[in-house]
């Protein structure tokens, strides 16, 4: 018995502590200053193995000191960023408010929201939706105008409608309810992204660096449609393809459905969801 509680001593540990780096890793995905403070990281280690291995008197000097103060400098310089990393961890959900929705509510939720997308696009009408996953994006909803309204296709474009107080900011989702309106997030600094969009883009792409939720963007200058998730922006979309993203990236994963006699899956399902959005728009 002793040596069974040994073992499971031991897994028990390995398992805390890959979950641990798996969680820092996921939070580096998000976060491209955060990647870049983790790159130069492994950078001055695999130059101060180098140094060690050749005999590199001066640079072996040089970065003991490095080594020494660069701890601090990181915490002082990169303070927002450390900080941000650490409330991201305490923000994971373990069970996101789209996964317990049923089937017909997600199907509901990305009618509404396509029609939406549908009339702001061919009227030029600026608009920003971000839906929360795992990630909670209650610091948001917080600084902003609380809702908790149901999600319909004329309320969205009522509040990104011109003149409208609210329509500058964004609309945050959760599960089948828009939660508030007049969001603001922070704007993205990647470098790579075109210095044609503006703020609501750069703002969708900030989300989506912080955070794992999806967001919808519609040009007010162009119309065009663009979605931004997992730390990349997608430009100039077409709307089928947003629904079709929607329905997969929403749904919880090994869904099945059973009927009477037969059992079918997610995919044939979306497909008569499919057809039935275009007999609908």
């Amino acid at each position: 018995m002793v040596w069974f509680s040994t073992v499971i001593t031991k897994v028990i540990d390995i398992a805390i502590l890959w979950l641990i780096f798996y969680y820092i890793l996921k939070s580096l995905k998000n976060n491209v200053k955060m990647t870049l403070i983790f790159k130069g990281i492994l950078f001055i280690i695999a130059i101060n193995l180098l140094s060690d291995f050749l005999h590199l008197y001066t640079v072996g000097v040089l970065l003991e000191y490095v080594m020494v103060w660069a701890p601090l400098a990181l915490v002082i310089i990169f303070q927002p960023e450390i900080r941000g990393f650490l409330e991201s961890l305490g923000r994971t959900q373990l069970l996101g408010r789209h996964k317990v929705l049923s089937l017909d509510e997600r199907e509901k939720m990305v009618y509404e929201i396509c029609n939406a997308l549908d009339y702001l696009k061919k009227n030029r009408i600026g608009a920003l939706i971000v839906i929360e996953r795992d990630f909670s994006l209650a610091d948001y909803i917080n600084s902003s105008t609380k809702l908790y309204a149901d999600i319909t296709s004329e309320l969205l474009i009522s509040i990104f409608f011109p003149n409208n107080p609210l329509h500058d900011g964004g609309v945050i989702i959760q599960g089948n309810k828009i939660s508030c309106a007049g969001a603001v997030f922070p704007t993205s600094m990647n470098p790579s992204i075109s210095k044609r969009l503006g703020t609501r883009h750069r703002a969708a792409l900030g989300v989506a660096e912080m955070s794992d939720a999806i967001t919808l963007v519609v040009s007010e200058e162009t119309g065009k449609l663009s979605i931004a998730s997992n730390s990349e922006l997608e430009y100039n979309v077409s709307l089928e393809d947003i629904r079709i993203r929607l329905i997969e990236e929403l749904q919880p994963q090994k869904e099945t459905f059973y009927d009477s006699e037969d059992e079918y899956s997610v995919e044939e399902e979306l497909e008569k969801e499919g057809e039935e959005y275009e007999k609908n728009i």
